[in-house]
């Protein structure tokens, strides 16, 4: 793949092969990001399990203290009381069977979808549809819920879904690089140790094998996954 005068110009300032301690990573990020837009910064985490076992499946959720810097539209599926519920906690959509049909055709102009569960029924309709693009509510996610103000709330401070991926690795963001250093190693820190804390008890051997962090369109900086968390809390 062909990289810009820019990302190979930012590439040149990385010691090749060095590993940096989180705040270290991020702080070269900061200063060296260099698209027009305000990038995110995206983590990914290579763990030691094996996803075809549904045993070894990392998933979880969690609010990241200072949020994810991106405003994200709710769907909900609800009726009567819910409905007006969700919509003074904030949701941008709001329906029932109408939204099922709405989807059906190609319409998918949200970015979080949740139900209550007796609304399920409109939603398993379109499960093909929000599978595929892990949209799907889930109560283990808490998107399938009758506390509507909660959920809603928690998905507009910064509330992540993580999961591992076919290959066992973990793709998120953690903020933005307008964030300020504390902010965004905040944001790592609460991240990983969710992560940690997820480890199934079937994995074996080395749990976290590599970390990587970068902006959107620059170069990825491995992180001494040794140090992680100790160093991120001292920083």
């Amino acid at each position: 793949m062909k990289r810009g005068k820019k990302y190979t110009s930012k590439l040149g300032n990385l010691e090749k092969n060095k590993m940096m301690n989180p705040g270290e990573a991020i702080g070269w990020i900061k200063e060296n990001h260099y698209a027009n837009f305000d990038e995110s910064v995206d983590i990914s985490v290579n763990l030691g399990v094996d996803p075809r076992k549904a045993d070894q499946i990392v998933r979880g959720t969690l609010v990241l203290p200072n949020g994810t810097g991106k405003s994200r539209r709710v769907l909900v599926f609800a009726q009567g009381e819910k409905a007006e519920e969700a919509e003074k906690a904030g949701a941008e959509y709001i329906g029932g069977e109408d939204l099922a049909d709405k989807i059906s055709k190609g319409w998918l102009d949200f970015e979080v979808c949740i139900a209550t569960p007796d609304m399920m029924k409109h939603v398993g309709k379109v499960a093909k549809i929000l599978g595929p693009r892990k949209l799907m509510p889930n109560p283990k996610s808490g998107t399938v819920t009758f506390e509507l103000k909660k959920a809603i709330e928690d998905v507009k401070k910064g509330k992540l879904e993580y999961r591992t991926d076919k290959n066992g690795v973990i793709h998120n963001s953690i903020g933005r690089v307008s964030f300020g250093l504390k902010e965004l190693v905040e944001n790592y820190a609460a991240l990983i140790d969710a992560i940690i804390k997820s480890k199934p008890a079937s994995a074996k051997g080395k749990y976290v094998k590599s970390i990587y962090i970068s902006a959107t369109m620059g170069p990825s900086i491995k992180i001494d996954s040794n140090k992680g968390i100790e160093v991120v809390e001292a920083a």
